[in-house]
């Protein structure tokens, strides 16, 4: 830290100061600048709801913009902003693909509009009708795909996108009145999932199958949180989906809006609540299937010339200073919460909306790094705008924030001085784990940084915890199953086989996971197929493995065959998650810790009326390891995971009862503590 630490204020001076800098003191010198945010957003909506009526209002363009059936008129609007284009055609297999036949009518406003009448379209512009949009610019013309369109399809042979009027006869019928998000997720547990890759066949998996076979599973694993990846429509299927084409657009890949709404109206009954993985940070760059130069100006939604791009990502940037694009993005928010019924979002790369640099190759470790030149005012203005109409919309939708700047008050209210998300990724944690496996030998782990690095987060500020996501299943990258047993994964997990390098693996996959939740947060992740060690990167359908599936799917049989280790590592995830369920662990506040022993490799430490004690040790188990508790009482273990159940060695008895002694004054416990083992208890 490179700021100099500030006195506590005293009462005196803390009554005028903003809650969150009365929290942190260090924030003082700042506070001009978090007071100066609020007011500008306070200007803002008093902007919006003196043009438009409310916020929530405003963040309708949807039901203008694109096209949209007028019941009352009987016909359908086609409505485009493009300010800075000559002429614009609506064209389509309903007016032959004739680029001059349906022209529109340029608005003060920069919006394009034309009015299709039912007498003369109704036959022709149809469920299933194809459309584009004809742009005529300075620079030439280009046929295009509207902006806020609700579907797009690829076609098989040319691989063109298009348009796609979705209008059913019958309209989706929700049966999920009951579910609300806090009666369900009071800790939020979620699986970060790819509908595409979740089937075992070599294919891209759908909607309906993601229901059939994988919400059960998840089900009965104990999570209670659904984020879905890849469902907002992006052409390039290898891009894992954060390559966005067109905001509104369901991804037809994995099937229609109404197996969508299928989708989560299942997971709703089956009480999880569902995330959309959203992308507000870039969109794609193509112009065939985007909105890049839609209108010919070089900007438009985004940033002119070179800060319109990103360096890293290959994408361009929004210009969140404009009210247009205001309005585009929190409008698709809204659409996804009304329309689909989302229970909230994840929303990806905050760290490149925050900052003009994008964080690409900074360190953070001053405060003034979050305060100064480098912020993007407009995108921090944007998201205070999102965090607040999400919580007009639906007061209960979850809200997190992939930042790994450690944005101060990110996860505050507004009001605190605050930006309004409710949860930010530990993106520190997972990179702690792949870094030690890479490097540190086990026997020269260091606990003092490791308890560190899992209990180092802003206080009063939630985080999701993960041991991995997608981010370390990616090519290039290896799982931590796969760091961890390496060829043993694919030829010594066979039960029967007593190999010493899986052992090692399945027991430090166990203990890495509850070493993670019990300590790095208020909520816990994990990627798809994970919870039992997949054996595979991820690796989508590309030329350069032959367009093939093969690492592109979820191999859940493996799970399943009780032959092989995999299965004890799916049901110490179970009983892992079932612990902190039924003991609200997540909501217990942070952690207590009692002991590090470093010549034992043992750590020892309370959260919520469990207590913890965990060995990294590789051989050394301990008959009598004594330790301090403050609580004086009996107690049990409620999880071991040397237990035979989950592929360990039953070295300890979990039906024993622990009744803590007095010595040196203190109360202490007395346990047989193996190497590589986990045990936790509660008080009886």
């Amino acid at each position: 830290m490179t700021t100099e630490p500030l006195a506590p204020a005293t009462p005196e001076e803390t009554t005028a100061h903003l809650p969150l800098v009365q929290h942190d003191p260090w924030l003082a010198p700042y506070e001009p600048v978090l007071r100066q945010r609020q007011q500008r957003l306070k200007q803002r909506l008093a902007e919006i709801t003196a043009q438009h009526g409310s916020l929530s209002k405003f963040a309708l363009a949807h039901q203008r913009l694109g096209l949209n059936y007028d019941g009352r008129r009987r016909g359908y609007w086609f409505r485009e902003w493009a300010p800075a284009a000559e002429a614009l055609y609506l064209v389509g297999d309903f007016n032959g693909w004739d680029r001059q036949a349906t022209p529109l009518t340029r608005g003060e406003d920069g919006v394009w509009e034309v009015f299709l009448p039912d007498k003369d379209y109704k036959d022709r512009l149809t469920h299933y009708s194809l459309y584009k949009v004809h742009v005529i610019t300075r620079h030439g013309a280009k046929d295009r795909l509207p902006a806020t369109l609700r579907r797009a399809v690829q076609h098989p042979e040319t691989k063109d996108f298009a348009a796609q009027v979705w209008r059913p006869e019958q309209p989706f019928v929700w049966s999920d009145q009951k579910f609300r998000v806090p009666n369900f997720v009071r800790e939020p547990l979620i699986y970060e999932a790819h509908v595409g890759m979740a089937l075992e066949e070599g294919k891209v998996g759908s909607y309906l199958e993601f229901a059939d076979q994988l919400l059960p599973r998840i089900q009965a694993e104990g999570y209670n949180c659904l984020q879905l990846m890849a469902v907002m429509e992006h052409p390039y299927y290898g891009s894992f989906g954060y390559h966005v084409a067109n905001f509104f657009a369901v991804s037809s890949r994995f099937g229609t809006p109404e197996e969508l709404k299928h989708l989560i109206n299942e997971a709703h009954c089956r009480g999880i609540a569902v995330l959309l993985d959203v992308v507000h940070s870039h969109a794609v760059k193509n112009e065939a299937e985007g909105l890049a130069d839609f209108d010919g100006s070089g900007g438009q939604y985004f940033h002119q010339g070179a800060r319109g791009n990103h360096p890293g990502w290959d994408s361009k940037l929004f210009n969140y200073a404009k009210p247009e694009v205001q309005q585009f993005l929190l409008s698709n928010l809204r659409y996804w919460l009304e329309e689909f019924h989302f229970d909230g979002f994840r929303f990806d790369g905050i760290t490149s909306m925050l900052y003009q640099h994008h964080g690409e190759g900074v360190a953070f470790g001053g405060y003034e790094q979050y305060f100064g030149p480098d912020a993007d005012e407009d995108a921090i203005l944007y998201l205070q705008l999102a965090t607040t109409l999400v919580r007009e919309i639906k007061r209960s939708a979850l809200l997190i924030a992939e930042d790994m700047s450690g944005m101060p008050g990110l996860c505050r209210p507004i009001e605190e001085g605050g930006i309004g998300f409710d949860y930010r990724l530990a993106m520190g944690i997972p990179d702690y784990w792949i870094k030690l496996l890479k490097h540190t030998r086990d026997e020269d782990w260091n606990l003092y940084d490791l308890w560190h690095v899992l209990t180092n987060r802003r206080a009063g500020e939630k985080t999701v915890a993960y041991a991995e996501s997608h981010d370390q299943a990616l090519v290039g990258d290896k799982t931590l199953a796969h760091w961890l047993l390496d060829s043993a994964i694919y030829e010594h997990m066979h039960t029967a086989d007593p190999d010493p390098i899986t052992a090692r693996g399945v027991a430090l996959h166990k203990l890495i996971r509850l070493a993670t939740l019990s300590l790095g947060g208020e909520a816990y992740l994990n990627f798809i197929g994970n919870e039992f060690g997949h054996p595979e990167w991820v690796d989508f359908p590309r030329e350069g493995n032959g367009w093939s599936h093969h690492f592109a799917r979820r191999q859940w049989s493996l799970a399943d065959n009780p032959e092989l280790k995999f299965q004890y590592l799916l049901q110490f995830d179970k009983a892992m998650l079932h612990l902190a369920k039924t003991n609200r662990l997540l909501t217990a506040g942070p952690a207590r810790q009692f002991n590090i022993d470093p010549n034992n490799q043992v750590m020892v430490f309370e959260r919520g009326s469990l207590v913890f004690v965990i060995s990294f040790h590789v051989d050394r188990s301990v008959p009598d390891y004594r330790f301090v508790v403050p609580t004086p009482g009996r107690y049990r273990i409620v999880l071991n995971s040397d237990d035979t159940q989950f592929g360990g060695f039953g070295r300890v008895d979990d039906g024993l009862i622990y009744e803590t002694f007095q010595e040196e004054g203190v109360n202490k416990l007395s346990l047989y503590v193996t190497s590589r083992t986990a045990l936790v208890l509660a008080r009886v």
